[in-house]
Order: C-alpha cells, then structure tokens, then sequence
C-alpha cells in the first residue's frame, strides 16, 4: 500500500470550511448528476422536511446554477463496501450534486480510496471530474443540506428510509463504514443493530444481526484532520480492515 502523505493543497474549485462561512465565493455547477441507484432516490423536490425545504428553496434563490436538491447515492451498484456519511456540505456536495465532492473531505475521502483500489480517475472537485467507485459506495444518513451541518433527529429519522432502502437495494455490500457519530447511529438502526449497545468509537467494529458489519471512522471533515483527530494513519487503518473483512462476511 502506498504511504504517500496526503496533500495539504485543495484542488482547484475545492471550498474549505473557512471559506464557507464567509458566505463570499460563488462558484457555480451546471452538472446533473447521475445516481447510482436511480429508482431509490427522494423527488428532486422532496417535501418531507420543512426545515431543509426552507434551506433548498432559499439556496435556489440565491445559487441557481447550483444543485440545491437531494444528493444521490454515488458509486458502484454492485459495491462490496459501503459507506454512509452525514449530508451534503453547502459549497460540497449541496453545490455539485455528488457525495464528497466540492470540499476538502472529498480530497482525502477519495484519495484514500484510490490508494486501496476502490476509486478510478482523478478527484478534480466536480461532478463531472471522471472519478468514478470500483467496489464501493457512498449514501448519506441525510439527503438534504441542513443548516450548519446538523440535521435534527426528526430529520435523521425522517430520511433513513431512503438509507434503508439504498443499502437494500445494494445486498453485495456486507461491509461498511460509517463516517461520524451521527452516520454511526443511522447505519446501525438501517443494518437491524441496537444502540446503544453499538457505541461508536474510531475503529470500532460491529457485526449486525444479520452478519454485515459496520466499522466506524471519525468524519473526514477538514477540522477533524488539522485538529489531528484524524490522521492519514488512521483513515488508512479503517479501509484497510474492511478489506480484510471483505471475504469474511
């Protein structure tokens, strides 16, 4: 496996946390992205939570050339791996339509999945870059971007239907990965465990009642990396033991 560090440096277009809150950049998408499993997605206006509709429709006001919608599942149907992350980030993937794309938890996200097979092409911070998922797949505990990155848990609870139905509708996956305290809770209640006897904890493994397992990592957010409560190291250890439970569940 290669050791390279990670970059520090954002790829162009890419938006850091910083820069978000400073409400100052307009950069814009045209690209509609395509799902991984079309027939399991939200309408593109869904109405389930007035709170996030209040966000998308207030957001298209103001960036109408961004994606403002429900972000698709994104990834390979038949993945062995999947991995459930929190929701869309305002200038990520709300802006561009694609999981982990448009910030700088798409950089290390997707470069560590190249680095462990599970990611072709090059990450260039747009939907339409050609990046594309060999054996894993990307879902999000929540569809829609909720303000300052923290979904209520009626919201939480209101969307995990579309999880549960996504990681249905992919049965090859019997590995996977949740990124975040609250994609930990919302994979364990869509794999069938309980909690809180599945604690969440870096590195932490739980095998469901129906033998899938879930591996929990600290999100790969740009805070958690410089604040040093994710490394490379430990990102790296997280893929590496779900490569090795691969053939074991």
């Amino acid at each position: 496996m290669d050791s390279t560090p990670y970059s520090t440096e954002l790829p162009e277009h890419a938006i850091d946390s910083a820069d978000e809150l400073a409400g100052d950049i307009d950069v814009t998408t045209v690209f509609a992205p395509v799902s991984a499993l079309p027939e399991t997605e939200p309408p593109h206006d869904c109405p389930l939570c007035p709170r996030l509709v209040a966000v998308r429709e207030q957001l298209r006001t103001e960036f109408p050339t961004w994606w403002n919608a429900p972000v698709p599942a994104f990834g390979d149907p038949a993945a062995w791996l999947g991995i459930i992350g929190l929701a869309p980030g305002k200038h990520g993937a709300n802006r561009t339509g694609r999981a982990f794309t448009g910030d700088y938890s798409g950089q290390f996200l997707y470069e560590t999945l190249g680095r462990f097979g599970l990611a072709t092409g090059t990450y260039g911070a747009k939907a339409e870059d050609g990046l594309a998922l060999d054996g894993a797949i990307i879902l999000n505990a929540v569809k829609c971007l909720p303000p300052e990155n923290k979904p209520t848990p009626e919201e939480i609870r209101t969307c995990r239907p579309f999880l549960e139905t996504q990681a249905d509708a992919v049965p090859s996956a019997r590995v996977f990965v949740a990124l975040g305290h609250i994609a930990h809770q919302s994979a364990v209640k869509m794999l069938g465990g309980r909690l809180p006897k599945a604690r969440f904890a870096h590195g932490a493994e739980h095998v469901m009642p129906d033998g899938r397992v879930l591996i929990d990592s600290f999100h790969c957010s740009r805070y958690n990396v410089n604040t040093g409560v994710l490394t490379a190291e430990m990102f790296d250890a997280v893929f590496a033991r779900a490569l090795e439970l691969r053939g074991a569940v």
